[in-house]
């Protein structure tokens, strides 16, 4: 295999790679080895026509895509190793040369990662969030758990209010004609929970049980059916029950009931310390994403588009991968939100842009402080991945591979340059 390198303009650079034609040949056989089962022709049984017998029925070129695809994948990879640079998107191939008897020849155009000039990155001044704990803070938590411990009572002195969560029956028409999906008997809704559309839930606050109200509502432009997106429409309700939070009262039983603690007193002294501790938590990474922000706004760097399609479909696979996890598929997630794969795309872009100035800025800090990872910080960080994987130490460092072991160590390293800014961030006057 010979390879040349030529660099393109804005981080790119195209890779020529030349493999020679006897390996070609030999990725033509075992293409023909592969698909001659395919091939139902008359005079052989299937798949013992002989090669030749098919490019001479079908053409020469027969089996070249698939030879192609056998020999680029490696062909690549020990070019990308060859160059000497890091690579950092996916590479578009182009076949420049495909003939048998001569050298198979492609091209891969691709980005490499990007020079960066650090500006200052230490003692950066940033607005520093409080991390103080107010008593109204306090009184939140704790009504979020009284309301978590709050029992169901069924109200019939009063009429609905927010909150509420009524059982009703409705009917939605537009243009004075029933839609599909549009009627319900018994539905269960919570005032204030915005699980229909436009204003329905707020029409129905001040009525009573037993009362019949005219919902006027709107359909959202992007609604998903879009036989209905737009248009106003008039719904029937009867409001059947309703229903509200009886909220226990805050003092000692209801702390024994919910805690560890005997007292109210003790309960909250409990609450503080661990919204303390979140506070802080959030102060200091607060702290340390302004300075980076700055970090970023002062380095000069360009990056590649193609890097950026690269993380924007990282990031897209992981999302569908979570959709997935929470019992969707992508495209029945698309359909429910009215949206699409570009839209997601492109919303993702500007997060994934600033994904890779951030990792450019704290790598260039790794490299500008030395910052380095000893043997035993890497054996703690192993053996508490382990844990989180449930396996144990051993068995997951025979797993990890010597690239992947250079990434845990660089993402380490770059942990510590966050410290870094983070520690020598100064608050803003």
């Amino acid at each position: 295999m010979s390879l040349q390198v030529e660099k393109l303009e804005k981080n790119m650079v195209k890779l020529t790679v030349e493999t020679a034609a006897e390996e070609f040949d030999a990725a033509i056989e075992k293409a023909y080895a592969k698909n001659k089962g395919k091939f139902n022709i008359q005079g052989f049984r299937r798949g013992k026509a002989p090669r030749a017998f098919i490019e001479k029925m079908y053409g020469p070129s027969i089996f070249y895509e698939d030879a192609a695809n056998l020999i680029i994948p490696d062909a690549y990879e020990k070019a990308a190793e060859e160059c000497g640079l890091t690579l950092v998107s996916r590479p578009e191939i182009e076949v420049t040369q495909i003939e048998k008897g001569m050298p198979f020849i492609f091209t891969a155009e691709v980005a490499v990662k990007p020079e960066i000039t650090l500006g200052e990155y230490k003692g950066i001044a940033v607005e520093i969030p409080s991390a103080e704990v107010t008593e109204e803070e306090i009184t939140a938590e704790i009504d979020k758990v009284r309301d978590q411990n709050a029992r169901i009572v069924t109200v019939t002195d009063r009429p609905v209010q927010d909150k509420d969560t009524l059982v009703i029956d409705f009917e939605g028409f537009v243009d004075g004609i029933p839609f599909e999906g549009g009627k319900a008997e018994d539905h269960s809704l919570t005032i204030g929970s915005h699980s229909f559309i436009d204003t329905f839930e707020d029409q129905l606050i001040g009525k009573s049980i037993g009362e019949e109200v005219e919902v006027n509502v709107t359909f959202p432009e992007e609604y998903h059916a879009k036989e209905l997106a737009g248009k106003p429409a008039l719904f029937k309700v009867a409001v059947k029950e309703i229903k509200a939070k009886e909220l226990p009262a805050a003092d000692d039983d209801f702390a024994q009931d919910v805690s560890e603690f005997d007292t109210l007193a003790e309960y909250k002294a409990d609450v503080l310390a661990k919204l303390q501790e979140k506070k802080e938590k959030d102060a200091k990474r607060a702290k340390e994403d302004a300075a980076l922000d700055k970090i970023v706004e002062l380095a000069q760097m360009e990056i590649p588009e193609a890097m950026i399609d690269t993380q924007v479909r990282q990031m897209a696979d992981d999302f569908a991968q979570r959709v997935q996890s929470q019992g969707l598929t992508i495209e029945q997630y698309f359909q429910f939100t009215g949206t699409n794969g570009e839209q997601l795309l492109e919303q993702m872009r500007p997060q994934a842009l600033k994904t890779i100035q951030v990792r450019l800025a704290l790598e260039a800090i790794v490299k500008a402080e030395n910052i380095t990872v000893s043997d035993e910080e890497y054996e703690t960080e192993v053996a508490q991945m382990a844990e989180n994987y449930k396996m144990e130490a051993d068995k997951l460092k025979a797993l990890v591979g010597e690239k992947e072991k250079e990434q845990i160590i660089m993402d380490m390293a770059v942990q510590k340059a966050v410290d870094l800014i983070g520690e020598t961030a100064v608050a803003a006057e």
